[in-house]
């Protein structure tokens, strides 16, 4: 089921889908890790498209309401119905149910890219105490070259109480294909590399949220430039 999605705000009346668990086996490694790695997740058939709707979103500077980082290119894609569904993707919404464990929702979804050379982030925790899961879907191939992103395991990591900063040893660099979607704790240690090689890396980022945080999400919108009904509800 693919809710009608509304441009200008959410719908007066929630929908609320029900989310199927992930398999045993993923759900004791996302437990265990903080993140999975879904492998040719996102429909072969629809990856041109995404690729075609980043690139269409691609403003100036002043299409945003809030200055974005230099060194990336961002994209504004949120209305855009394969968008749409690839944020519906049953697995990638029951790993985000594992890690959310109650009902949530989209808050936020945008094309990122960095560009040759730029794309570098220290590691950090996009949490900062709220709970939020947060999944890249990957539009090309990516690796060390290409600016992938780097990610602390759950199991490693010792903590956002930690009064030091984060341990690049412990980071894992990952490496994958068009169509792979990486989703995980947004308060795990994480970061993009730099792309040195030059090469397209177009990614969306998307973030799901507990409920609980709904009056801040929508408090928000403007500034994060949402435009897509974030009414819809889903429940594990």
């Amino acid at each position: 089921m693919h809710p009608e999605v509304v441009d200008g705000g959410m719908s007066c009346e929630p929908t609320f889908i029900k989310i199927a668990p992930l398999q045993a086996e993923q759900a004791i490694a996302l437990d265990r890790d903080g993140y999975l790695l879904l492998r040719g997740a996102v429909p072969t058939a629809w990856r041109e498209a995404l690729r075609a709707s980043f690139d269409a979103g691609v403003g100036t500077a002043d299409q945003w309401a809030a200055p974005r980082g230099a060194g990336w290119r961002h994209a504004l894609v949120d209305l855009d119905p394969t968008v749409q569904r690839t944020c519906r993707l049953p697995l990638l919404l029951a790993a985000s149910a594992q890690l959310l464990g109650g009902p949530f929702f989209l808050a936020q979804v945008e094309g990122r890219e960095p560009l040759k050379d730029g794309g570098h982030q220290p590691l950090h925790r996009d949490g900062a105490g709220m709970k939020a899961v947060a999944a890249l879907v990957f539009l090309d191939a990516y690796g060390p070259d290409n600016g992938s992103t780097r990610i602390v395991p759950r199991h490693l990591d010792p903590g956002p109480l930690d009064q030091g900063e984060p341990d690049e040893t412990l980071a894992l660099m990952t490496a994958g294909e068009a169509g792979d979607i990486l989703v995980f704790d947004a308060d795990l240690p994480h970061g993009a590399s730099r792309n040195r090689s030059g090469a397209r890396r177009r990614s969306l980022l998307l973030s799901f949220m507990p409920m609980c945080n709904r009056a801040t999400m929508d408090a928000s919108r403007a500034i994060r430039n949402v435009r897509m009904d974030t009414g819809e509800v889903f429940a594990p």
